[in-house]
């Protein structure tokens, strides 16, 4: 092949538009770029963590705390009564209690593990795995509706345009990975609100999560164009690295290229490490059985846990995996059975199979969904949506299962002991990857913008990881 004359000549004669190469979610970006070639290297944490690698379980819709990890007997006392008379002024904000009825719980709970804690039947597997579950019964914050909400348990905050978590981890630490991006997304549904579920937001857009498909193509417009070698495609992109490069030193103080530049060669290495990455033939049958591949309702969810797992192998530093469907305004029970029988056996395999790798010191899991449910009937047996006290768990990364922390009042209302807002769970989550949330920040806007803006404590972290 022979040179172009120019960039836009490069491009049009050699057929290489954006979205022809790769990525299209990479590589049309126009956002601001990083400071250094390497925007993705790995970087040290400011303090040794306990974890370096996370997979975040969020489970869309709103898990009821009071079918899963919160139990209330006072439920099941007065179940089909009104509430006490000393509960009907509760101040909870849209949650009408003057003449609501009282809903038990949907599902018995039993005592698991040397711990004995308390967990829901609709989690037989997950049940196994007891002593290493950290579940925390005081989540809360203030917004009622999906859209808000998620934003929140992502972003730490319920404004749009703000970087998620998984985008703050991969700007502090980097990717360990040439191969791969620092961030992957995936969903058995879709993504309820958007690409704002792995935003870059205002950091630059390579620390964008990547959404990646567990079957079928996993990432869209990947492949090389059919006409085009493999050496004429490394030939094209060396000239347009060296146009990039001649751009930039006539702009030294626009570092948008550079990000550009990294973005296409970590698109043509992807090309045969993301195919590689979904190929689960070569995983043993036990394997495939261990997640519930081919078991039905658990196939789907059991695919994305296992390639979460070769993720973080790999060297991918956050793994975010999305089960949507758990809004359960009508017949919670039902809702609640048919989810837990798409995740229950594929997350209890997962962290079954890090820890027999050796992968679950060093890997953190997070549980949880944008808010839980209210402990009073709406409609057909179902509860609407209650940000006001719910649950979440973590394991792995150094954590030290067979424990509770927190808890909401007898009723399940509010988070009344050892209150965990969603920006101390993200300040613990950054604490145990050995990242100081106040010291992670970036410049936008005239300030210093963090994750945790100007709250979250790191106040669990040292109680996680002690027994």
């Amino acid at each position: 092949m022979q040179p172009f004359s120019s960039r836009r000549d490069f491009l049009f004669n050699g057929g290489l538009g954006f979205g022809a190469l790769a990525l299209g979610d990479l590589l049309n970006r126009q956002a601001d770029a990083s400071e250094t070639a390497k925007p993705l290297a790995a970087r040290p944490s400011h303090v040794v963590g306990t974890a370096k690698n996370v997979i975040f379980l969020f489970m869309q819709g709103g898990p009821s705390h009071l079918e899963t990890f919160d139990e209330k007997p006072m439920l099941r006392k007065y179940d089909g009564q009104l509430l006490p008379e000393s509960l009907r002024d509760f101040d909870l904000a849209q949650i009408n209690t003057a003449d609501a009825q009282v809903m038990a719980p949907q599902f018995a709970f039993n005592k698991h593990g040397q711990s004995g804690v308390e967990i829901s039947d609709m989690f037989p597997y997950l049940s196994k795995h007891a002593d290493k579950l950290a579940i925390i019964r005081s989540m809360h914050h203030e917004l009622f509706i999906h859209g808000s909400a998620m934003i929140m348990v992502h972003s730490g905050t319920s404004l749009l345009g703000h970087p998620s978590i998984g985008a703050w981890v991969s700007y502090g630490l980097g990717c360990e990975s040439d191969n791969l991006p620092a961030y992957i997304a995936m969903t058995d549904s879709i993504f309820r609100n958007g690409a704002s579920m792995y935003t870059s937001g205002f950091l630059p857009a390579i620390y964008q999560g990547t959404d990646m498909h567990a079957e079928g193509v996993p990432i869209q417009n990947l492949k090389r164009n059919a006409n085009l070698s493999q050496s004429d495609q490394r030939f094209l992109l060396d000239q347009l690295r060296e146009m990039n490069e001649l751009h930039l030193k006539t702009r030294p103080g626009d570092s948008r290229l550079n990000a550009r530049i990294a973005n296409y060669e970590l698109a043509y290495r992807m090309q045969s490490a993301a195919p590689e990455l979904i190929d689960l033939s070569k995983e043993t049958q036990a394997t495939h059985d261990l997640y519930g591949i081919g078991n039905g309702a658990a196939d789907r969810f059991g695919k994305m846990c296992l390639m979460a797992r070769r993720m973080v192998e790999r060297g991918v530093r956050y793994v975010q995996l999305i089960s949507g469907g758990w809004d359960a305004h009508g017949d919670c029970k039902g809702n609640h059975q048919s989810q837990a029988s798409k995740t229950d056996q594929p997350i209890a395999g997962l962290i079954a199979d890090l820890e027999q790798r050796g992968l679950l010191e060093s890997t953190l899991l997070v549980w949880v969904g944008e808010f839980g449910r209210t402990p009073i009937r709406q409609g057909s047996n179902g509860r609407d949506h209650h940000p006001y006290g719910f649950s979440s768990w973590m394991a792995g990364g150094g954590i030290v299962g067979g424990k509770t922390i927190g808890a909401t009042d007898d009723f399940g209302f509010a988070a009344i002991e050892d209150k965990v807002h969603v920006n101390d769970l993200h300040a613990t989550m950054l604490g145990l990857l050995g990242i100081d949330h106040e010291e992670l920040t970036y410049h936008f806007e005239g300030r210093d913008r963090r994750l945790t803006d100007v709250g979250g404590e790191n106040n669990l972290a040292a109680r996680l990881v002690r027994a």
